[in-house]
């Protein structure tokens, strides 16, 4: 059996949920797992796993954008501790004798793994980006190429890629692999249903949303708003893992940014998505195009009355739409995954 350091990323939910179900199957298979994480993920896994907090980067988000000065600054006061976590990770790589380290966006371990020569295998989805033929509106080009440099700065010489996508993607090189978006096994066990209201989800409040929606001839459920309780047609909730899905799988559509994981089970669900992407986080973008371009709904740089309306009006056209999606488990990539530790353990 293999000795692996499975480390990943801990800014929003996606990174943990997918681990969980990679890490899960691992354990199963009776090989020995260090886990490393931060801040959500690390909260996720706790509950499940014995998970080492070390550092990681966080985004500064304010009205549904990314400010990239302040995620500089707050990141760059936390140098020295993450200095600390790269000799933790060392550390746990001498007494540990990992024969593989799986990293899941998270760079302290990609730099250990390089350091010490240990085989680094990533799994990610933002390794579409740049191992894979893609298409983006050409007016983001340069966010394009920054979001592309950023991924190899942050993950690097990597002995195989297995990276997942909602979307047809044709790869670049022979070490990359791509699969369907890792499913927890909640969705996949979970029996969709069409209710009277459309989920709204935001990273972050903002501005004038709520008299928006008001406006709007619909019942919404929202998340993100940092509030509970009922106003007008507007049921409010506070985050709650178990609550949040419920109302996933049984809503009309979803209206919100556009992570990957929240987009992974939504569209595997059948439900019409209007992405909203969070701005200067091109991956947001670049998620939301596809999502237009293949027709499962719609993207918007601003959500305002017509926009929502008219996405609305067209729920079954997009719904059509979502019969045609390839709905698939994860037996493909966790047969790779088995794949790669034999071979390097």
């Amino acid at each position: 059996m293999a000795r692996i350091i499975y480390s990943l990323a801990g800014q929003g939910a996606g990174h943990g949920s997918r681990s969980k179900e990679i890490i899960t199957h691992l354990i199963s298979r009776g090989h020995e797992l260090k886990i490393l994480s931060h801040n959500q993920g690390y909260d996720l896994l706790k509950k499940f796993f014995k998970v080492e907090k070390i550092f990681g980067l966080t985004f500064d988000y304010r009205h549904n954008k990314v400010r990239i000065l302040p995620t500089v600054y707050k990141n760059t006061l936390c140098l020295p501790e993450a200095r600390v976590s790269l000799q933790k990770i060392l550390k746990l790589i001498k007494s540990f004798k990992p024969d593989l380290i799986i990293t899941d966006f998270e760079p302290l371990s990609c730099i250990a793994a390089n350091l010490k020569n240990i085989p680094l295998i990533s799994i990610d989805n933002q390794h579409v980006l740049t191992d894979t033929v893609v298409q983006y509106p050409r007016q983001y080009k340069k966010d394009a190429t920054l979001a592309k440099t950023v991924t190899k700065l942050m993950i690097f010489n990597t002995k195989i890629n297995l990276t997942t996508s909602f979307f047809k993607a044709k790869v670049k090189n022979k070490k990359t692999f791509v699969f369907p978006p890792i499913l927890r096994a909640e969705v996949l066990r979970a029996k969709s249903k069409q209710g009277d209201y459309v989920l709204v989800y935001v990273t972050s409040p903002m501005d004038n949303l709520e008299q928006l929606l008001q406006k709007i001839n619909c019942k919404f459920i929202c998340y993100g708003f940092n509030k509970d309780g009922k106003d007008e047609n507007l049921i409010f909730k506070q985050p709650n893992k178990e609550q949040f899905f419920k109302d996933l799988a049984n809503c009309r559509a979803v209206i919100a940014s556009s992570g990957f994981t929240l987009i992974g089970e939504a569209l595997y669900l059948g439900k019409p998505y209007l992405a909203c992407p969070v701005q200067a986080q091109f991956e947001q973008i670049f998620n939301a195009y596809y999502i237009d371009k293949l027709g499962y709904g719609k993207y918007v740089i601003k959500l305002e009355q017509p926009a929502i309306e008219n996405f609305l009006k067209n729920i079954a056209k997009y719904k059509q739409n979502l019969k045609k999606y390839p709905r698939q488990d994860n037996s493909e990539i966790l047969k790779k995954v088995d794949q790669i530790v034999a071979a390097y353990s």
